[in-house]
Protein backbone atom coordinates (compact mmCIF):
# COMPACT_ATOMS: atom_id res chain seq x y z
CA UNK A 1 0.00 0.00 0.00
CA UNK A 2 1.08 3.17 -1.09
CA UNK A 3 2.92 5.26 2.27
CA UNK A 4 1.03 8.48 2.49
CA UNK A 5 3.28 10.07 4.88
CA UNK A 6 1.06 11.79 6.51
CA UNK A 7 1.50 13.87 10.17
CA UNK A 8 -1.49 14.72 12.47
CA UNK A 9 -1.23 17.09 14.96
CA UNK A 10 -3.47 15.91 17.66
CA UNK A 11 -3.07 19.34 19.91
CA UNK A 12 -4.30 21.53 17.04
CA UNK A 13 -7.71 19.77 16.50
CA UNK A 14 -9.50 19.94 13.39
CA UNK A 15 -7.71 16.49 12.33
CA UNK A 16 -10.34 15.78 8.93
CA UNK A 17 -8.81 19.22 7.82
CA UNK A 18 -5.61 17.85 8.24
CA UNK A 19 -5.39 14.76 6.51
CA UNK A 20 -7.21 16.33 3.66
CA UNK A 21 -4.34 19.20 3.54
CA UNK A 22 -2.11 15.98 3.82
CA UNK A 23 -3.43 14.65 0.45
CA UNK A 24 -3.93 17.95 -1.24
CA UNK A 25 0.18 18.39 -0.65
CA UNK A 26 1.05 14.99 -1.59
CA UNK A 27 -0.91 15.34 -4.81
CA UNK A 28 0.23 18.81 -5.48
CA UNK A 29 3.79 17.55 -5.19
CA UNK A 30 3.48 14.51 -7.51
CA UNK A 31 4.15 12.27 -4.49
CA UNK A 32 0.62 10.72 -4.98
CA UNK A 33 0.34 10.46 -8.59
CA UNK A 34 -3.19 10.23 -10.69
CA UNK A 35 -4.60 6.67 -10.37
CA UNK A 36 -3.25 5.76 -7.07
CA UNK A 37 -5.58 3.44 -4.83
CA UNK A 38 -5.90 5.15 -1.29
CA UNK A 39 -6.44 2.43 1.66
CA UNK A 40 -9.64 1.91 2.73
CA UNK A 41 -11.05 4.92 5.21
CA UNK A 42 -11.69 1.85 7.62
CA UNK A 43 -8.01 0.97 7.14
CA UNK A 44 -6.39 4.62 7.27
CA UNK A 45 -8.29 5.75 10.65
CA UNK A 46 -6.93 2.70 12.13
CA UNK A 47 -3.82 3.49 10.83
CA UNK A 48 -3.78 6.64 12.27
CA UNK A 49 -5.08 6.33 14.96
CA UNK A 50 -8.82 8.64 14.41
CA UNK A 51 -12.18 7.51 14.19
CA UNK A 52 -13.53 5.96 10.89
CA UNK A 53 -16.19 9.25 10.64
CA UNK A 54 -13.07 11.89 10.53
CA UNK A 55 -11.63 9.98 7.41
CA UNK A 56 -14.43 9.41 5.71
CA UNK A 57 -15.16 13.84 6.07
CA UNK A 58 -11.52 14.04 4.74
CA UNK A 59 -12.28 11.87 1.70
CA UNK A 60 -15.51 13.40 1.17
CA UNK A 61 -13.86 16.49 1.17
CA UNK A 62 -10.97 15.88 -1.68
CA UNK A 63 -13.59 13.97 -3.51
CA UNK A 64 -16.28 17.19 -3.83
CA UNK A 65 -13.07 19.45 -4.45
CA UNK A 66 -11.59 16.91 -7.50
CA UNK A 67 -8.35 15.34 -6.02
CA UNK A 68 -9.76 12.04 -4.88
CA UNK A 69 -12.81 10.10 -7.47
CA UNK A 70 -14.60 7.38 -6.06
CA UNK A 71 -16.45 4.08 -7.53
CA UNK A 72 -17.77 1.15 -6.75
CA UNK A 73 -15.49 -1.97 -6.59
CA UNK A 74 -12.67 0.33 -7.08
CA UNK A 75 -11.81 1.74 -3.94
CA UNK A 76 -11.25 5.54 -3.31
CA UNK A 77 -8.22 6.81 -6.00
CA UNK A 78 -6.56 10.12 -6.76
CA UNK A 79 -8.24 11.58 -9.66
CA UNK A 80 -7.26 11.96 -13.09
CA UNK A 81 -7.75 15.34 -12.99
CA UNK A 82 -5.44 15.79 -10.26
CA UNK A 83 -1.49 16.63 -11.27
CA UNK A 84 1.21 17.91 -9.61
CA UNK A 85 1.50 21.65 -8.94
CA UNK A 86 -2.64 22.25 -9.05
CA UNK A 87 -3.50 25.46 -8.36
CA UNK A 88 -5.40 25.67 -4.85
CA UNK A 89 -9.30 26.05 -6.00
CA UNK A 90 -9.58 29.89 -5.78
CA UNK A 91 -12.13 30.93 -3.36
CA UNK A 92 -15.49 32.88 -4.63
CA UNK A 93 -15.20 36.84 -3.92
CA UNK A 94 -17.87 38.03 -2.15
CA UNK A 95 -21.15 37.87 -4.10
CA UNK A 96 -23.49 40.06 -1.86
CA UNK A 97 -22.58 43.30 0.47
CA UNK A 98 -21.38 42.49 4.05
CA UNK A 99 -20.95 38.42 2.66
CA UNK A 100 -17.17 37.19 3.98
CA UNK A 101 -15.10 35.89 1.51
CA UNK A 102 -16.06 31.96 0.79
CA UNK A 103 -13.51 29.02 1.68
CA UNK A 104 -13.07 27.27 -2.02
CA UNK A 105 -16.10 25.68 -2.98
CA UNK A 106 -16.90 22.48 -1.90
CA UNK A 107 -18.54 21.63 -5.01
CA UNK A 108 -17.20 18.98 -7.38
CA UNK A 109 -15.98 20.73 -10.44
CA UNK A 110 -18.03 20.30 -13.59
CA UNK A 111 -17.63 17.30 -16.08
CA UNK A 112 -14.99 16.03 -13.22
CA UNK A 113 -17.17 12.93 -12.47
CA UNK A 114 -19.57 10.07 -14.66
CA UNK A 115 -22.47 11.41 -14.29
CA UNK A 116 -22.25 15.35 -14.71
CA UNK A 117 -25.20 17.46 -13.56
CA UNK A 118 -23.71 20.64 -13.59
CA UNK A 119 -26.33 22.97 -14.54
CA UNK A 120 -25.84 25.40 -17.46
CA UNK A 121 -24.23 22.67 -19.73
CA UNK A 122 -25.38 22.15 -23.32
CA UNK A 123 -25.33 18.66 -25.20
CA UNK A 124 -22.24 19.49 -26.50
CA UNK A 125 -22.15 15.84 -28.36
CA UNK A 126 -25.11 17.64 -30.34
CA UNK A 127 -22.90 20.48 -31.85
CA UNK A 128 -24.45 20.51 -34.94
CA UNK A 129 -20.32 19.97 -37.03
CA UNK A 130 -21.87 19.14 -40.63
CA UNK A 131 -24.18 21.93 -40.72
CA UNK A 132 -21.41 24.36 -39.37
CA UNK A 133 -18.82 22.86 -41.46
CA UNK A 134 -20.69 23.32 -44.74
CA UNK A 135 -21.84 26.92 -43.34
CA UNK A 136 -18.04 27.55 -43.03
CA UNK A 137 -17.43 27.13 -46.02
CA UNK A 138 -20.45 28.54 -47.66
CA UNK A 139 -19.09 31.69 -46.25
CA UNK A 140 -15.84 31.71 -47.30
CA UNK A 141 -16.84 30.75 -50.69
CA UNK A 142 -19.23 34.10 -50.91
CA UNK A 143 -17.23 36.76 -48.42
CA UNK A 144 -15.83 39.52 -50.09
CA UNK A 145 -11.83 39.91 -49.45
CA UNK A 146 -12.58 43.57 -48.09
CA UNK A 147 -14.25 42.05 -44.68
CA UNK A 148 -11.01 40.03 -44.11
CA UNK A 149 -9.75 42.86 -42.56
CA UNK A 150 -10.33 44.63 -39.44
CA UNK A 151 -14.53 44.06 -38.58
CA UNK A 152 -16.85 46.50 -37.95
CA UNK A 153 -16.49 46.69 -34.00
CA UNK A 154 -20.34 46.49 -33.75
CA UNK A 155 -20.27 42.61 -35.99
CA UNK A 156 -21.18 41.92 -39.50
CA UNK A 157 -23.83 44.22 -40.65
CA UNK A 158 -24.83 40.29 -43.00
CA UNK A 159 -25.07 38.57 -39.10
CA UNK A 160 -27.10 41.77 -37.30
CA UNK A 161 -29.55 42.16 -39.63
CA UNK A 162 -30.27 38.32 -39.65
CA UNK A 163 -30.49 38.55 -35.56
CA UNK A 164 -32.76 41.19 -36.20
CA UNK A 165 -35.26 39.18 -38.10
CA UNK A 166 -35.20 36.21 -35.61
CA UNK A 167 -35.54 37.68 -33.13
CA UNK A 168 -38.28 39.95 -33.54
CA UNK A 169 -40.11 36.81 -34.90
CA UNK A 170 -39.01 34.30 -32.38
CA UNK A 171 -38.39 36.54 -29.27
CA UNK A 172 -40.59 39.35 -30.27
CA UNK A 173 -38.01 41.78 -29.89
CA UNK A 174 -38.10 44.88 -31.27
CA UNK A 175 -35.01 45.91 -32.84
CA UNK A 176 -33.78 47.04 -36.46
CA UNK A 177 -30.14 45.81 -37.33
CA UNK A 178 -28.27 48.94 -36.21
CA UNK A 179 -29.54 48.16 -32.50
CA UNK A 180 -27.94 44.80 -32.41
CA UNK A 181 -23.93 44.43 -31.28
CA UNK A 182 -22.48 41.27 -31.65
CA UNK A 183 -20.62 40.58 -28.27
CA UNK A 184 -18.11 37.64 -27.01
CA UNK A 185 -21.42 35.80 -25.25
CA UNK A 186 -24.06 37.41 -22.63
CA UNK A 187 -21.10 37.79 -20.12
CA UNK A 188 -19.24 40.01 -22.38
CA UNK A 189 -22.75 42.43 -23.25
CA UNK A 190 -23.11 42.23 -19.24
CA UNK A 191 -19.55 43.13 -18.28
CA UNK A 192 -19.40 46.10 -20.91
CA UNK A 193 -22.86 47.66 -19.73
CA UNK A 194 -22.39 47.04 -16.25
CA UNK A 195 -19.04 48.87 -16.54
CA UNK A 196 -20.24 51.59 -19.06
CA UNK A 197 -23.16 52.00 -16.38
CA UNK A 198 -20.27 52.31 -13.17
CA UNK A 199 -18.87 55.10 -15.41
CA UNK A 200 -22.25 56.78 -15.71
CA UNK A 201 -22.25 56.95 -11.86
CA UNK A 202 -24.01 53.75 -10.71
CA UNK A 203 -22.82 52.52 -7.86
CA UNK A 204 -25.71 49.67 -7.54
CA UNK A 205 -26.78 46.73 -9.73
CA UNK A 206 -29.92 44.95 -8.89
CA UNK A 207 -29.71 41.35 -9.27
CA UNK A 208 -32.17 38.28 -8.67
CA UNK A 209 -32.54 36.62 -5.05
CA UNK A 210 -30.66 33.81 -5.45
CA UNK A 211 -28.51 34.22 -8.50
CA UNK A 212 -25.37 32.94 -10.34
CA UNK A 213 -22.28 32.49 -8.22
CA UNK A 214 -20.21 32.33 -11.36
CA UNK A 215 -21.02 35.95 -12.52
CA UNK A 216 -19.83 37.34 -8.74
CA UNK A 217 -15.93 37.29 -10.31
CA UNK A 218 -16.79 39.05 -13.53
CA UNK A 219 -19.45 41.96 -11.87
CA UNK A 220 -17.15 42.31 -8.86
CA UNK A 221 -14.24 43.55 -11.48
CA UNK A 222 -16.41 46.14 -12.62
CA UNK A 223 -16.65 48.11 -9.49
CA UNK A 224 -20.56 47.95 -8.76
CA UNK A 225 -22.39 46.96 -5.93
CA UNK A 226 -25.03 44.14 -5.86
CA UNK A 227 -27.80 44.97 -4.70
CA UNK A 228 -29.90 41.36 -3.94
CA UNK A 229 -33.71 41.47 -4.62
CA UNK A 230 -36.60 38.54 -3.73
CA UNK A 231 -37.08 36.35 -6.39
CA UNK A 232 -40.72 34.47 -5.59
CA UNK A 233 -43.03 32.42 -7.24
CA UNK A 234 -44.03 35.01 -9.74
CA UNK A 235 -40.63 36.04 -10.53
CA UNK A 236 -38.64 39.10 -9.13
CA UNK A 237 -40.29 40.85 -6.46
CA UNK A 238 -40.77 44.44 -8.15
CA UNK A 239 -41.94 46.57 -4.62
CA UNK A 240 -38.43 45.32 -3.12
CA UNK A 241 -36.11 46.33 -5.91
CA UNK A 242 -38.17 49.93 -5.42
CA UNK A 243 -36.89 50.10 -1.94
CA UNK A 244 -32.91 49.46 -2.96
CA UNK A 245 -31.05 52.69 -4.68
CA UNK A 246 -30.56 50.91 -8.02
CA UNK A 247 -31.34 52.16 -11.08
CA UNK A 248 -30.35 49.36 -12.76
CA UNK A 249 -31.61 45.58 -12.73
CA UNK A 250 -30.55 42.56 -14.09
CA UNK A 251 -32.91 39.86 -14.55
CA UNK A 252 -33.72 36.41 -16.15
CA UNK A 253 -37.59 36.49 -16.94
CA UNK A 254 -37.37 33.88 -19.14
CA UNK A 255 -36.00 31.10 -17.03
CA UNK A 256 -35.14 32.66 -14.00
CA UNK A 257 -31.25 31.03 -12.47
CA UNK A 258 -31.50 28.78 -10.77
CA UNK A 259 -35.34 28.64 -9.66
CA UNK A 260 -36.42 27.94 -12.65
CA UNK A 261 -39.53 30.63 -12.26
CA UNK A 262 -40.75 32.69 -15.22
CA UNK A 263 -41.66 36.50 -14.42
CA UNK A 264 -45.28 36.43 -14.23
CA UNK A 265 -47.36 39.41 -16.98
CA UNK A 266 -47.80 41.26 -13.64
CA UNK A 267 -44.35 41.38 -12.68
CA UNK A 268 -43.37 41.98 -15.98
CA UNK A 269 -45.66 45.11 -16.76
CA UNK A 270 -44.56 46.55 -12.81
CA UNK A 271 -41.01 46.19 -13.80
CA UNK A 272 -41.12 48.02 -17.09
CA UNK A 273 -43.21 50.66 -14.87
CA UNK A 274 -39.82 50.97 -12.49
CA UNK A 275 -38.33 51.49 -14.64
CA UNK A 276 -39.86 54.18 -16.55
CA UNK A 277 -40.63 55.92 -13.07
CA UNK A 278 -36.81 55.58 -11.96
CA UNK A 279 -35.12 56.47 -15.78
CA UNK A 280 -33.72 53.23 -15.34
CA UNK A 281 -32.56 50.35 -17.31
CA UNK A 282 -33.55 46.52 -17.08
CA UNK A 283 -31.06 44.36 -18.36
CA UNK A 284 -32.27 41.10 -19.98
CA UNK A 285 -30.38 38.19 -19.96
CA UNK A 286 -32.61 35.76 -22.20
CA UNK A 287 -31.61 33.09 -20.48
CA UNK A 288 -32.49 29.64 -21.60
CA UNK A 289 -35.25 31.03 -23.60
CA UNK A 290 -34.86 28.79 -26.53
CA UNK A 291 -36.13 25.64 -24.63
CA UNK A 292 -39.25 26.33 -23.49
CA UNK A 293 -42.27 23.43 -23.09
CA UNK A 294 -45.23 23.79 -21.93
CA UNK A 295 -46.19 26.51 -24.55
CA UNK A 296 -44.36 29.22 -26.95
CA UNK A 297 -41.72 31.34 -25.14
CA UNK A 298 -42.83 34.30 -23.89
CA UNK A 299 -42.01 37.06 -25.78
CA UNK A 300 -38.99 39.21 -24.22
CA UNK A 301 -39.02 42.05 -22.20
CA UNK A 302 -36.94 44.00 -24.72
CA UNK A 303 -39.86 44.11 -27.17
CA UNK A 304 -42.03 45.67 -24.63
CA UNK A 305 -40.00 48.83 -24.26
CA UNK A 306 -36.84 48.94 -26.03
CA UNK A 307 -35.73 52.05 -24.81
CA UNK A 308 -35.35 51.08 -20.89
CA UNK A 309 -34.54 47.39 -21.75
CA UNK A 310 -31.42 45.50 -23.35
CA UNK A 311 -31.47 42.42 -24.43
CA UNK A 312 -28.51 40.09 -23.97
CA UNK A 313 -28.33 36.28 -25.87
CA UNK A 314 -26.05 33.88 -27.31
CA UNK A 315 -25.56 30.62 -28.50
CA UNK A 316 -23.82 29.10 -26.03
CA UNK A 317 -26.76 26.89 -24.73
CA UNK A 318 -28.23 26.26 -28.25
CA UNK A 319 -24.82 25.51 -29.88
CA UNK A 320 -22.01 25.79 -27.85
CA UNK A 321 -20.30 28.03 -25.30
CA UNK A 322 -17.03 27.77 -27.09
CA UNK A 323 -18.27 29.67 -30.23
CA UNK A 324 -18.45 32.76 -27.97
CA UNK A 325 -21.15 34.57 -30.19
CA UNK A 326 -23.72 36.43 -28.56
CA UNK A 327 -25.50 40.21 -28.68
CA UNK A 328 -27.16 42.93 -27.03
CA UNK A 329 -30.71 44.10 -28.48
CA UNK A 330 -30.92 47.85 -27.19
CA UNK A 331 -31.62 51.55 -27.70
CA UNK A 332 -30.11 53.38 -30.80
CA UNK A 333 -28.34 55.33 -28.17
CA UNK A 334 -26.79 52.18 -25.91
CA UNK A 335 -26.16 50.43 -28.82
CA UNK A 336 -23.46 53.19 -30.41
CA UNK A 337 -21.77 53.16 -26.81
CA UNK A 338 -21.26 49.51 -27.18
CA UNK A 339 -20.05 50.03 -30.32
CA UNK A 340 -17.68 52.32 -29.55
CA UNK A 341 -16.70 50.09 -26.09
CA UNK A 342 -15.98 47.11 -28.64
CA UNK A 343 -13.85 49.84 -30.70
CA UNK A 344 -11.89 50.79 -27.67
CA UNK A 345 -11.51 48.05 -25.92
CA UNK A 346 -11.11 44.79 -28.59
CA UNK A 347 -11.65 45.64 -32.26
CA UNK A 348 -14.74 43.52 -32.48
CA UNK A 349 -15.44 39.54 -32.81
CA UNK A 350 -13.95 37.50 -35.37
CA UNK A 351 -16.09 37.81 -39.00
CA UNK A 352 -15.67 34.24 -40.17
CA UNK A 353 -18.22 32.47 -37.28
CA UNK A 354 -20.21 35.64 -37.58
CA UNK A 355 -21.09 34.50 -41.33
CA UNK A 356 -21.46 30.68 -40.45
CA UNK A 357 -24.04 31.93 -37.90
CA UNK A 358 -25.93 34.33 -40.12
CA UNK A 359 -25.78 31.52 -42.77
CA UNK A 360 -27.52 28.98 -40.32
CA UNK A 361 -30.38 31.59 -39.60
CA UNK A 362 -30.90 32.34 -43.29
CA UNK A 363 -30.82 28.38 -44.53
CA UNK A 364 -33.45 27.29 -41.18
CA UNK A 365 -30.88 25.07 -39.86
CA UNK A 366 -30.44 27.00 -36.74
CA UNK A 367 -34.16 26.54 -36.31
CA UNK A 368 -34.08 22.99 -37.08
CA UNK A 369 -31.14 22.27 -34.90
CA UNK A 370 -33.51 23.98 -31.89
CA UNK A 371 -36.43 22.13 -32.87
CA UNK A 372 -34.18 19.02 -32.67
CA UNK A 373 -32.92 20.19 -29.19
CA UNK A 374 -36.45 21.07 -27.57
CA UNK A 375 -37.54 17.13 -28.15
CA UNK A 376 -34.58 16.02 -26.78
CA UNK A 377 -33.87 17.95 -24.02
CA UNK A 378 -38.04 17.55 -23.18
CA UNK A 379 -37.54 13.88 -23.22
CA UNK A 380 -35.00 14.26 -20.63
CA UNK A 381 -36.38 16.35 -18.55
CA UNK A 382 -39.44 14.00 -18.26
CA UNK A 383 -37.16 10.92 -17.67
CA UNK A 384 -34.88 12.74 -14.52
CA UNK A 385 -38.53 14.18 -12.99
CA UNK A 386 -39.81 10.41 -13.29
CA UNK A 387 -36.80 8.99 -11.73
CA UNK A 388 -36.62 11.81 -9.09
CA UNK A 389 -40.24 10.83 -8.29
CA UNK A 390 -38.80 7.37 -7.85
CA UNK A 391 -35.69 7.32 -6.50
CA UNK A 392 -35.79 10.31 -4.46
CA UNK A 393 -39.34 10.66 -3.67
CA UNK A 394 -38.98 13.54 -0.81
CA UNK A 395 -37.60 16.36 -2.89
CA UNK A 396 -39.84 18.78 -4.68
CA UNK A 397 -38.48 19.66 -8.57
CA UNK A 398 -39.36 23.09 -9.74
CA UNK A 399 -38.36 24.62 -12.80
CA UNK A 400 -39.42 22.13 -14.81
CA UNK A 401 -41.64 24.29 -17.60
CA UNK A 402 -38.41 25.29 -19.95
CA UNK A 403 -34.33 25.73 -19.75
CA UNK A 404 -32.20 22.67 -18.93
CA UNK A 405 -32.10 22.63 -15.62
CA UNK A 406 -34.04 21.71 -12.17
CA UNK A 407 -34.20 23.14 -8.81
CA UNK A 408 -34.81 20.43 -6.81
CA UNK A 409 -35.83 21.27 -2.89
CA UNK A 410 -34.37 18.74 -0.51
CA UNK A 411 -35.79 17.11 2.46
CA UNK A 412 -36.41 19.86 5.33
CA UNK A 413 -33.20 19.62 7.82
CA UNK A 414 -30.90 18.07 5.19
CA UNK A 415 -27.39 18.83 4.90
CA UNK A 416 -26.99 20.54 1.64
CA UNK A 417 -23.49 20.53 1.51
CA UNK A 418 -23.32 16.65 2.65
CA UNK A 419 -25.81 15.63 0.11
CA UNK A 420 -23.53 17.35 -2.84
CA UNK A 421 -20.54 15.63 -1.12
CA UNK A 422 -22.61 12.05 -0.98
CA UNK A 423 -24.02 12.62 -4.73
CA UNK A 424 -19.48 12.82 -5.73
CA UNK A 425 -18.40 9.82 -3.81
CA UNK A 426 -20.91 8.33 -5.75
CA UNK A 427 -20.12 9.53 -8.98
CA UNK A 428 -22.46 12.55 -9.74
CA UNK A 429 -21.87 15.97 -9.86
CA UNK A 430 -24.42 18.12 -8.86
CA UNK A 431 -24.40 22.10 -7.44
CA UNK A 432 -25.49 22.87 -4.25
CA UNK A 433 -27.93 26.18 -4.19
CA UNK A 434 -26.72 27.64 -1.21
CA UNK A 435 -23.96 30.25 -2.44
CA UNK A 436 -26.31 31.65 -4.53
CA UNK A 437 -28.82 32.60 -2.24
CA UNK A 438 -27.84 36.42 -0.49
CA UNK A 439 -26.82 35.99 3.46
CA UNK A 440 -29.83 37.35 4.94
CA UNK A 441 -32.31 34.62 2.72
CA UNK A 442 -29.48 31.64 2.63
CA UNK A 443 -30.53 31.01 6.18
CA UNK A 444 -33.82 30.39 5.48
CA UNK A 445 -34.26 28.76 2.12
CA UNK A 446 -34.79 25.55 2.32
CA UNK A 447 -31.73 23.37 1.08
CA UNK A 448 -31.53 22.52 -3.37
CA UNK A 449 -29.97 21.41 -5.65
CA UNK A 450 -29.52 22.32 -9.38
CA UNK A 451 -29.43 20.00 -12.11
CA UNK A 452 -28.60 20.17 -15.23
CA UNK A 453 -30.09 17.65 -17.89
CA UNK A 454 -28.19 18.81 -20.88
CA UNK A 455 -25.20 16.27 -20.94
CA UNK A 456 -26.63 12.82 -20.32
CA UNK A 457 -28.61 10.90 -22.04
CA UNK A 458 -31.82 9.36 -21.09
CA UNK A 459 -30.54 5.81 -19.71
CA UNK A 460 -27.63 8.03 -17.28
CA UNK A 461 -30.04 10.30 -16.16
CA UNK A 462 -32.07 7.59 -14.73
CA UNK A 463 -29.23 6.09 -13.33
CA UNK A 464 -27.86 9.00 -12.00
CA UNK A 465 -31.07 10.19 -10.09
CA UNK A 466 -31.13 6.78 -8.49
CA UNK A 467 -27.60 7.80 -7.06
CA UNK A 468 -28.65 10.88 -5.96
CA UNK A 469 -31.64 9.04 -4.42
CA UNK A 470 -29.01 7.02 -2.44
CA UNK A 471 -26.80 10.19 -1.74
CA UNK A 472 -29.86 11.73 0.18
CA UNK A 473 -30.45 8.76 1.91
CA UNK A 474 -27.27 8.44 3.14
CA UNK A 475 -27.36 12.03 4.38
CA UNK A 476 -30.20 11.41 6.72
CA UNK A 477 -28.96 8.55 8.31
CA UNK A 478 -26.01 10.42 9.42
Amino acid sequence: MTDLHLTLDRTAGRLAAQIAAGFRAGVRTGRLTAGTRLPSSRDLARDLDVSRGVVVTAYEQLIAEGFLIARRGDGTRVAPLARADAPTPAARPPLWPGEPAAEPSPETPEGSLPYDMWPSQPDLAAFPRERWLAAVRASLRTLPKDDLGYPDPGGAPLLRAELAGYLGRVRAAHADADQIVIMNGVAHGLSAIVRMLVGDGHRELAVEDPTSSRQAPMLDATGVRLAPVPVDAEGVDVAALARTQARAILVTPAHQYPTGVVLSPGRRAQLIAWARDVNGLIIEDDYDAEFRYDREPVGCLQGVDPERVVLLGSVSKALAPALRLGWAAASPKLADRLRTYRAQHDLGAPVLDQYALANLLSTGSYDRHLRTMRRQYRARRDVLVEALGKYAPSVKVHGVSAGIHLYVELPPGSDEGAVVAAAASLGVSVAGAAAMWSPPRSGQAPPALVLGYGRLGETRLVQAAELLGKAIAQEARG
